[in-house]
C-alpha cells in the first residue's frame, strides 16, 4: 500500500526547455500555434501569462502572429519586457470590465426602462480619468522644419511685394501659387486655363486657375497683382465705402465659374477627368461639389479704420463662397503661424 505522505508529495512537469537565453515553451503546452521563450531575466510569475478573470494572455497575442513569441532579450523579434509589462498595466481590469459591461447594458435598455444611474457617463468620467496612452509629440518634432518653411514663405512674399514692377501677371501668379499652395497644403492639384463649359449659353470657357484638393473638390482662385486702390472708394456714398470695380468685377468674375461649374455638373466632373487623366493619380476623382472661390488681391495696411470696418463688411457679404484675402492678409496670417511655431519650438 502507497504511503500516504506520498500522496502530498510535490510533483514535477516539465513545461519549458532551456535554449540559449531563452526558456521555451513547447506550443503544445500552453495551447499556441507557435513557440513561446521568455528571457531569463524576465521574473516567471503568474500575472506574466494571466490576466484579470484568468484571461490568458499569451494566445491572444499567438492568434496576431505569425512566428514564435519572444519576451525579452536581444532577439530581433522579441518584446522588449517593458513593452510587455506595459501592456499588462493596462490590460481592463475587474472593475473596467464591470463598468464596460454595466454601461454596454444600460445603453440599451435605457430606451425602455428607468435605471438607477447614468452607467455610460460613468464609464466615460472613467475612461477620462484613465491614463491613456501618449504618442510622441509631432508639433515638437516638426517645429523647426515649420518654422523655416513659413519664415522662407513670409521672406518671398515681402521680396515679392517690394519688387512687384518687376513681374509680368503671368509670372506673378505662378510666383505666388506657390506660396498659397504651401499656406493651404489641402490642395494638390493646380491647372492653369482649366476648360470649363457654360452650359446656360452654350460655350466653352477657360478659368485662370483651377485647384482640387485631397479629396478631389473644386474651388477656383482668381491672383491679381497688388494695387493698394482696388479694394474700396476713399469717399463714401451714403455713409459707406463702397467696393471698386475691380473688387466686384473680381468677385462677379469667380462667382459666374462657380455657377458655370455647379451647372455643368457631372459631365463637367467626367470631362475635367479626361481631360487631366495623364496628370492626376490613377482612380482619382474630380468632384464639383458647391466649389468655393479665392481671390487674392489689394492692400488694406493703408485703410482707414472705417475703411477697414466697410471692407470687412463686404467680405462677410461673400464669405459662405468666396474667401477674399488682401496681401497684408496674408502677411499677417504668416506672422501669426511663425509665431505660434516658435513657441513650440522654444
Amino acid at each position: 500500500m502507497q504511503d500516504k505522505e506520498d500522496e502530498y508529495a510535490p510533483v514535477e512537469f516539465e513545461v519549458a526547455k532551456r535554449k540559449g537565453e531563452y526558456s521555451c515553451f513547447p506550443k503544445n503546452v500552453l495551447s499556441l500555434e507557435h513557440d513561446l521563450y521568455i528571457h531569463e531575466d524576465v521574473s516567471l510569475e503568474r500575472k506574466l501569462f494571466v490576466a484579470e478573470r484568468n484571461i490568458s494572455i499569451f494566445p491572444k497575442i499567438d492568434q496576431m502572429v505569425a512566428r514564435s513569441i519572444y519576451v525579452g532579450g536581444n532577439n530581433e523579434n522579441a518584446i522588449p519586457e517593458s513593452v510587455y509589462r506595459n501592456l499588462l498595466n493596462n490590460f481592463p481590469n475587474t472593475y473596467e470590465l464591470n463598468r464596460y459591461a454595466s454601461a454596454r447594458i444600460s445603453s440599451i435598455l435605457s430606451s425602455y426602462l428607468d435605471t438607477k444611474e447614468d452607467y455610460e457617463e460613468q464609464y466615460q468620467k472613467y475612461l477620462d480619468r484613465k491614463i491613456s496612452k501618449k504618442g510622441a509629440d509631432l508639433k515638437l518634432k516638426f517645429s523647426d522644419v515649420e518654422l523655416l518653411k513659413y519664415t522662407s514663405l513670409l521672406e518671398k512674399l515681402k521680396s515679392m511685394l517690394n519688387s512687384e514692377v518687376s513681374y509680368s501677371e503671368d509670372q506673378w501668379q505662378e510666383e505666388l501659387l506657390q506660396i498659397i499652395l504651401l499656406l493651404y497644403p489641402k490642395y494638390i492639384y493646380v491647372f492653369k486655363e482649366a476648360p470649363i463649359r457654360d452650359t446656360y449659353n452654350n460655350t466653352n470657357r477657360s478659368i485662370d486657375y483651377l485647384l482640387i484638393d485631397s479629396s478631389g473638390n473644386t474651388d477656383i482662385i482668381e491672383i491679381k497683382k497688388p494695387f493698394e486702390k482696388c479694394i474700396v472708394t476713399e469717399r463714401t456714398y451714403r455713409d459707406n465705402y463702397i467696393p471698386l470695380r475691380e473688387l466686384s468685377g473680381t468677385v462677379m468674375q469667380v462667382e459666374k465659374y462657380i455657377f458655370y461649374l455647379n451647372k455643368w455638373g457631372k459631365k463637367g466632373e467626367e470631362s475635367l477627368a479626361r481631360h487631366y487623366k495623364n496628370d492626376i493619380a490613377d482612380g482619382f476623382k474630380i468632384r464639383v461639389t458647391n466649389p468655393g472661390g479665392i481671390i487674392i488681391m489689394g492692400r488694406n495696411k493703408r485703410m482707414s479704420i472705417a475703411q477697414q470696418q466697410d471692407f470687412e463688411v463686404i467680405k462677410r457679404q461673400y464669405k459662405n463662397v468666396i474667401d477674399i484675402i488682401t496681401y497684408d492678409d496674408l502677411i499677417q496670417r504668416l506672422e501669426f503661424t511663425i509665431a505660434q511655431w516658435r513657441r513650440l519650438s522654444t
